[in-house]
């Protein structure tokens, strides 16, 4: 297979300072930017920046955060970890990133989901109650408007269009469009149907389990007479010299984020022995030195057949600084052994 991409994805969380309380958000985003500004130098493939609308996150517009990171970066491809769409206009999402396109030469993508979080839908007014709907009929516009032609299309919630175009065009014509998908076989299947890249969000049990999904997704494509597309597997974890200190750094943050998370959608409090299995070999966490990230990157692109992987290497309130080791110790450690690896068996 093609060489694996490896990226990172950050959802901009509050982190602390050096005095243990949370940064502000205004130095949040600006560090956010030197982050990527250290992957682009370090050769990595992608940089994704999440959108949220709560108060641990302060990313709630990534395409001008990514404008800003454009600005610095030369050739690292920039998108989201994902854009909201049921809760934006699939019209103006495509111009923003049409126009980051431009400004970046080229390197803009952006990653469709439902998001794992709901706080956008009363923020702008839209029902919970047509959570399915909206990003049914959302995604099925913004799949028109990737040809970028006269769009004429006609739906349920919205106004139809009748031969009118949307600007600006990108220089390759069409957006690099991915879908991101948490494990439902619709959402696999759609994403074929539409001949859109598929985005694997893996937060939670083996990997493994989710070799169904991909193999359902080649297939759908197959059956639809479609050519073979990209597959890519987004999944948190932290990089340290060593790993008990990658565990022991990222813990005490993993577990507030968690267990917030966890009340509000009534799970029990985090365990140390839980983070720790989920960091194991099996487990969806790639949280260890060096060598055990790739090694498990390694395991699950040949179970999954990637072609591209993320760490979502922002957790919780895990400074600055150890995030950047772990950015310098992904790119220049991490990413030669995957690639050692998987050409040494192919």
């Amino acid at each position: 297979m093609a060489q694996l991409e490896l990226g990172l994805d950050t959802f901009g969380d509050v982190t602390f300072g050096d005095d243990g309380a949370p940064l502000p958000y205004d130095e949040v985003i600006r560090n956010i930017v030197d982050q990527a500004v250290l992957a682009d130098e370090l050769g990595l493939a992608f940089f994704g920046v999440g959108e949220h609308h709560r108060e641990d996150f302060a990313v709630t517009a990534p395409e001008v955060v990514l404008a800003a990171i454009a600005a610095r970066t030369t050739n690292i491809h920039l998108g989201t970890a994902v854009t909201v769409l049921s809760s934006d206009d699939p019209i103006r999402v495509y111009e923003r990133f049409a126009t980051l396109d431009a400004l970046s030469n080229g390197r803009a993508e952006v990653i469709l989901g439902r998001g794992s979080f709901t706080e956008s839908f009363p923020l702008f007014g839209f029902d919970l109650g047509q959570y399915e709907e909206l990003f049914s009929e959302k995604l099925d516009l913004f799949a028109a408007l990737r040809e970028e032609g006269p769009i004429t299309w006609s739906g349920n919630l919205r106004p139809p269009l009748d031969g009118q175009e949307v600007f600006p065009k990108t220089a390759a014509g069409s957006l690099t469009t991915w879908i991101g998908v948490g494990g439902s076989p619709e959402s696999v299947i759609r994403a074929a149907r539409y001949g859109i890249p598929l985005m694997l969000a893996i937060i939670g049990g083996p990997p493994a389990q989710f070799k169904p999904y991909a193999d359902l997704y080649r297939q759908a494509l197959e059956q639809l007479g479609k050519p073979q597309l990209p597959i890519g597997v987004h999944s948190p974890g932290h990089v340290a010299d060593s790993d008990e200190q990658a565990l022991d750094e990222l813990w005490p943050h993993y577990e507030v984020q968690r267990t917030r998370i966890g009340r509000e959608r009534g799970w029990p409090p985090a365990t140390r022995e839980e983070f720790e299995a989920s960091a194991g070999p099996e487990g969806a966490l790639y949280v260890g030195s060096p060598r055990t990230v790739a090694d498990k990157i390694v395991r699950n692109a040949r179970i999954l057949g990637m072609d591209r992987f993320d760490l979502k290497f922002s957790n919780g309130t895990l400074p600055h600084d150890k995030l950047m080791r772990s950015i310098e110790l992904y790119g220049r450690e991490v990413v030669p052994l995957v690639h050692a690896a998987l050409e040494s068996s192919s």
